[in-house]
């Protein structure tokens, strides 16, 4: 499988930190707020590292085959416990 050819980084660089600190020092608005929120979501979002198309169809078929696996599990157990009340309680369509 390959990789994505980005680096992530890990911890928020300098001048984030940097201007985040000075604007924190600072009292802000509502309007403020919401800009600098806007502001530090763009500089989240560039970060952000698409996956290629073989990863993306790697992840989801591994999400399908689980949620196969899941639905077995729980129509199986349905199964067994249709099968254990009808044993104790009987079948009320037999009667």
């Amino acid at each position: 499988m390959e990789v994505a050819k980005k680096t992530i980084d890990e911890s928020p660089s300098e001048d984030i930190v940097a201007n985040a600190r000075k604007e924190r020092a600072q009292k802000r608005g509502p309007l403020g707020r919401f800009s600098l929120f806007i502001r530090q979501v763009i500089a989240e979002l560039r970060k952000v590292v698409t996956p290629t198309r073989r990863e993306l169809f790697t992840y989801t078929l591994v999400v399908l085959v689980f949620v196969v696996i899941m639905m077995a599990l729980v129509g199986g157990l349905d199964w067994i416990d249709a099968f254990i009340v009808n044993f104790v309680f009987g079948d009320p369509a037999a009667s």
